[in-house]
């Protein structure tokens, strides 16, 4: 194994997306098919240079991502962009096309969910008949993993101290996810509301998904994976989901790879989109990191309990959630002792701007986008408006498979039901 790399020395980017028919953009189980035309033979991965596709639990979705830890964010969304084009023209002989997004809008997973039946079957297998994965919570949601390395304890330290406190407000920016089995689910981000009980069942392997401080990689082991194993034990007698995989909280340490991996992010509805998101939360993350507003003592000394309650909060409000613990503000350098997720946002994201004035500024753009019209669930239902039918739905969801399939962001549709173009670059 090589080294560990340094904390913000490299990233590793996770983009999950969905199947879906070309014409009626219901959910294809057809993962394998995809795959093997890529490669020429049946595999759970195919790697094309610095990018690579996976299968994900079921047959509906795949993900892409960079192989190798890369040092800048930015320099991945041509690869991303080749690649989503060059799965979309495989699919589009197999009368398919690749949907963004955090949910599929209208997928029944207890009729519809086909779980991957090839390599490691019987993990899935064996999810499935210990926590039963015919639920949204399980079988329809796509997010983006953001992977930030750490070198040795003391990183790890300081580096899951610093997530830990922005987990919270992350729905706030990248919610995608309003929509559910045909209607509104009453959260932006619906993907988190399911995901924060999915695992529920045996609670120590999510908790409240924010994660407790913790000061090592040893006490980690000792306090959260080793109690996490044996809660499940009885439930996997043959040890088949005993490994760190299993913690389902909202940032998970991966020591196979000496990596943080935030889990907290819908994917968007296309790879500027979510990469810009990306470069935001590592730009914050490194500012706490570097106790930029408090101290370390200090951001571990905040309760979990208030952490998930800012969380479940931005869930179901996103950019408009209502953040009244002055002492989570005061921590995060905002001046007032109460605001909205937004303001909070605009106040952490200002420092980017001010330190790299000399960069392009269309990642910036992207920000302005979401800071100004809101999240992408917060567009998605202004562009419905208040028809919910399927072919309303199909008009959305379909422009959303054109924004990425094109790399352009979603503006909405006119009342005309014309989408609205963008100024922002095309990849």
């Amino acid at each position: 194994m090589s080294a560990p790399l340094p904390a913000f020395s490299a990233y590793g980017i996770e983009l999950e997306y969905a199947i879906v028919d070309r014409k009626t953009l219901s959910i294809q189980p057809a993962a394998d098919e995809l795959l093997s035309r890529m490669s020429g033979k049946l595999t759970s991965t195919v790697t094309n240079g610095a990018t690579g596709w996976s299968n994900e639990l079921v047959l509906h979705q795949i993900e892409l991502k960079n192989v190798i830890p890369n040092p800048s964010i930015e320099s991945l969304l041509q690869a991303f962009q080749a690649e989503i084009r060059r799965a979309n023209l495989i699919l589009e002989s197999m009368d398919a096309r690749l949907m963004p997004t955090a949910m599929h809008p209208w997928m029944n997973p207890d009729v519809e969910t086909r779980l991957w039946p090839h390599d490691n079957a019987e993990i899935y297998s064996a999810y499935d008949q210990i926590f039963g994965c015919r639920s949204h919570g399980w079988a329809n949601l796509q997010s983006m993993h953001l992977n930030l390395p750490f070198a040795d304890d003391r990183e790890f330290e300081r580096l899951h101290a610093a997530v830990r406190m922005l987990l919270p407000i992350l729905p706030a920016l990248a919610a995608s996810s309003p929509i559910a089995e045909g209607g509104r689910s009453g959260f932006l981000d619906f993907r988190m509301k399911n995901y924060c009980t999915h695992q529920i069942k045996f609670p120590s392997t999510i908790g409240p998904v924010i994660p407790d401080t913790t000061p090592s990689p040893g006490a980690y082991t000792e306090e959260i994976l080793a109690p996490m194993y044996r809660e499940i034990a009885a439930s996997d007698t043959e040890g088949i989901l005993q490994y760190e995989w299993l913690n389902a909280r909202g940032v998970v340490p991966r020591f196979d790879r000496s990596a943080l991996e935030i889990r907290v992010i819908d994917t968007q509805e296309c790879a500027q989109a979510d990469l810009a998101i990306a470069e935001a939360v590592i730009n914050i993350v490194h500012a706490l990191y570097e106790e930029a507003y408090a101290t370390l003592d200090e951001q571990q000394a905040v309760s979990t309990e208030g952490l998930a309650n800012i969380l479940q909060a931005c869930t179901r409000d996103a950019e408009e959630a209502v953040i009244e613990d002055a002492g989570y503000l005061r921590l995060m350098g905002f001046p007032a002792r109460c605001c909205e997720a937004r303001e909070l946002w605009q106040h952490l994201i200002a420092p980017m701007r001010q330190h790299q004035p000399e960069r392009p500024d269309h990642m910036g753009k992207i920000m302005d986008v979401i800071l100004q019209q809101g999240p992408l669930a917060r567009r998605i239902l202004r562009s419905l408006g208040p028809d919910w039918k399927r072919e309303r739905l199909k008009l959305v969801y379909g422009e959303l498979c054109d924004c990425l399939e094109e790399g352009r962001m979603f503006l909405g549709l006119s009342p005309s039901h014309a989408p609205h173009s963008s100024s922002l670059p095309r990849q």
